[in-house]
């Protein structure tokens, strides 16, 4: 070789030519034509996958054909497969749908009522109903402990209670003489006690009326100003306690 010539150049070897790959050349040769069909040989597993598309000349309902392809070089399962294998068409003027579920739409229930305000007690009642105070009957002849009970005349009665807030039986006796300086005992039965026991028809307003787990303070005239039980008030009422016993106090 002359010295500084070029070295010669080579074609680059071709891939070696079989009937499959024949088959393979045909099958893309075809796809040039129909635009939207593919032939895919897998030679190595014997296999043979077709995916078709319709032509837009295509009639509804019609299944174009495959291309011309030689399948004498195929394995025979490659054949076999290519056989049955489904041929999938879409007619060009389907069209995707979806059941959409009829929504029912409730609205929420009102709110319930709001619950009725709990009826005022017999006791609360009564002190709405009396006004607090009252005039001392006529025939207390202005004896002081009754016009000062007949102040209170409305006030609840509450056990244990000894405040114009509520008042049990002893307790308003014990108040009331309290505010003419008078101290008596807290209780009904030691009341009994706190000073001289008279005949009914020689008792006088601002004496004590006390009955067995009960003490008033006599208005005159058959009249008392008592406490008298859970639910009532100090009110100004008939003696209605049978053989009570009088009690003079100082």
């Amino acid at each position: 070789m002359p010295a500084g010539s070029a070295p010669p150049r080579h074609r680059a070897p071709r891939a070696a030519r079989t009937p499959l790959s024949d088959a393979v050349t045909a099958a893309t040769d075809g796809l040039g034509s129909l635009g939207r069909r593919t032939a895919v040989a897998a030679g190595a597993s014997g296999l043979v996958v077709s995916m078709l598309a319709v032509p837009a000349s295509a009639a509804p309902g019609e299944h174009p054909s495959l291309p011309t392809v030689d399948t004498a070089a195929l394995a025979a399962s490659a054949r076999d497969a290519l056989a049955v294998s489904p041929v999938v068409s879409v007619p060009t003027e389907a069209t995707w749908a979806f059941d959409v579920p009829a929504i029912t739409v409730v609205a929420d229930p009102p709110p319930p009522p709001p619950a009725p305000a709990p009826a005022p007690s017999s006791s609360s009642r009564s002190a709405a109903r009396a006004p607090i105070g009252a005039a001392a009957p006529a025939s207390a002849d202005g004896n002081a402990i009754v016009e000062i009970a007949s102040r209170y005349v409305g006030v609840p009665y509450l056990w244990g209670g000894t405040t114009p807030d509520g008042f049990d039986c002893s307790g308003f006796t014990s108040y009331v003489f309290a505010q003419a300086g008078i101290t008596l005992p807290r209780t009904s039965a030691d009341q009994r006690y706190a000073g001289t026991e008279v005949p009914a028809d020689q008792a006088l307003p601002g004496d004590l009326v006390w009955s067995p787990g009960h003490v008033a303070i006599y208005a005159g005239g058959n009249l008392q100003v008592d406490s008298p039980q859970p639910g009532g008030t100090v009110q100004i009422r008939e003696i209605y306690q049978s053989n009570p016993v009088f009690i003079r106090v100082g």
